[in-house]
């Protein structure tokens, strides 16, 4: 067993059934691997010396892109829909529709404020976001194995990519399906591309009409990341799957929502900030003990 499934921070329902996943990774060999990871809160810390970190949504609501006015509309939008997120009382059909309607208001908030294209690579300088630790090592690992490292996530796709430019690890091999803004001519935000993606429908079925597709219909073995039980579809549409180890990142709320991370993830982090357990199991998976 890895050293590291022992952290203090690990829970497991199932030790035995990792082990045969991951034996039977490692049998598959790496080059049959791929990463599907959900970004905000997953790749990115939850907190950082007890301070919480900014989603993408939240770089663009702390910056002076936006006014105070609609920075409190957000607000309001969050403290409403947010609660009903990570309410494990609600099933998931009870939220979908509840989410959309936040998401698409939520848009069309910041559509009104005509945020300026150039300005965003600042806003995300100036922002508390940070990847998790160990961050570069993910990055520069699955880059230098040729493992596609496919990020889906709800937030805006302009902002993520930011992020992991300035962090330095935005490589050839990193794919991201997320919403993307859509400017006019004079680099004003005048909407949101295609069709929204929000927590309960990014998955890589997403991916079918793309060329990308191809490559990984030969990538059957599934390491999947995520902080949320939304992320779990994430895979639905990978062809053929052989295998898929599901971590899941429990950041807060862990004693009402413990019991069912633990029935749905393989391997649950409990307020681990780290990468540290990912990185252990993608170097066993490409024989760097």
């Amino acid at each position: 067993m890895i050293p590291e499934l022992s952290n203090p921070s690990v829970c497991m329902r199932d030790p035995q059934r990792v082990e045969e996943i991951l034996q039977s990774m490692v049998k598959a060999g790496s080059n049959t691997v791929q990463v599907i990871a959900d970004f905000d809160m997953t790749l990115t810390r939850f907190a950082y010396k007890g301070k919480r970190c900014p989603t993408c949504h939240n770089i663009l609501d702390n910056s002076n892109l936006i006014s105070n006015e609609c920075r409190e509309e957000l607000k309001v939008l969050l403290d409403t829909y947010y609660p009903i997120e990570i309410d494990s009382a609600r099933s998931i059909a009870e939220k979908l529709p509840l989410m959309v309607e936040w998401w698409t208001k939520a848009h069309t908030i910041m559509v009104q404020q005509k945020i300026r294209k150039d300005l965003l690579a600042t806003a995300v300088r100036d922002s508390d976001a940070m990847l998790r630790e160990g961050y570069q090592l993910l990055f520069d690992h699955l880059h230098e194995h040729s493992i596609p490292l496919l990020i889906f996530s709800a937030g805006i796709g302009d902002i993520l990519e930011e992020v992991i430019r300035q962090a330095g690890v935005f490589h050839s091999n990193v794919k991201v399906f997320s919403n993307y803004m859509d400017f006019d001519e004079s680099g004003l935000l005048k909407a949101f591309k295609g069709e929204l993606i929000h927590i309960y429908n990014k998955r890589e079925g997403a991916l079918l009409n793309t060329g990308h597709f191809q490559e990984l219909r030969t990538r059957p073995n599934v390491l999947l990341l995520g902080d949320s039980l939304g992320d779990l579809t994430m895979a639905d549409g990978v062809q053929d799957m052989e295998n898929i180890l599901k971590i899941g990142f429990l950041n807060d709320k862990v004693e009402e929502r413990k019991q069912s991370y633990l029935d749905s993830y393989d391997i649950v982090l409990v307020q681990d900030e780290t990468l540290e357990v990912p990185n252990a199991i993608m170097l066993h998976l490409t024989g760097n003990k």
